[in-house]
């Protein structure tokens, strides 16, 4: 009997991360446990384990991946105020969950520091490049209210009726 091939971990990963999202997405946060992720791909915890430390890091590398995906969605669109702010809007209004992983959940992430890593240096890199100024003062300020804007429609706490108008509003004060 040959012996079983060595499992491709990169491939192994993407599943687990895959399917973290994908129940995050379907039945919220609250359900995502080590054990529920290994059901859902039919394998055993240590499979996970041997990938992931424990369900932070599953968090972690969903919130990742986001980072990786809203820049592509980002530098997808012309590096103009109002193009940028509505590629960030759609990403965080179709994927609610993982933008929560980004965003709202418990994070090993380090922002704006010598270890960020890229996928959030590149997301920063394209609001920047849509707001620039000579310290990055104004694509904070960008970030922060389009994050805003984005958690507050998520949630539910401001009216979907007024989305376009508060957009806009958001965009004439940024642009000034």
């Amino acid at each position: 009997m040959s012996p079983r091939p060595a499992p491709d971990l990169a491939l192994r990963r993407d599943q687990i991360i895959r399917a973290t999202r994908d129940l995050a997405e379907s039945d919220g946060w609250a359900t995502v446990t080590m054990r529920r992720v290994a059901s859902e791909l039919g394998v055993t915890q240590p499979v996970l384990y041997s990938v992931f430390t424990g369900r932070q890091a599953l968090v972690d590398a969903v919130a990742l991946d986001g980072f990786t995906a809203i820049a592509a969605a980002l530098e997808a669109v012309e590096a103009e105020p109002m193009a940028r702010m509505r590629a960030y809007l759609e990403f965080a209004v179709t994927q609610p969950r993982v933008y929560e992983a980004m965003f709202s959940m418990p994070s090993g992430l380090a922002f704006g520091a010598d270890d960020t890593p890229e996928p959030l240096r590149r997301a920063f890199a394209a609001i920047s490049a849509a707001f620039p100024d000579s310290d990055d003062t104004r694509a904070e300020v960008a970030w922060a209210t389009v994050h805003g804007l984005a958690a507050l429609q998520n949630s539910g706490r401001q009216p979907a009726a007024r989305a376009q108008a508060r957009l806009e509003l958001a965009h004439d004060m940024l642009t000034r």
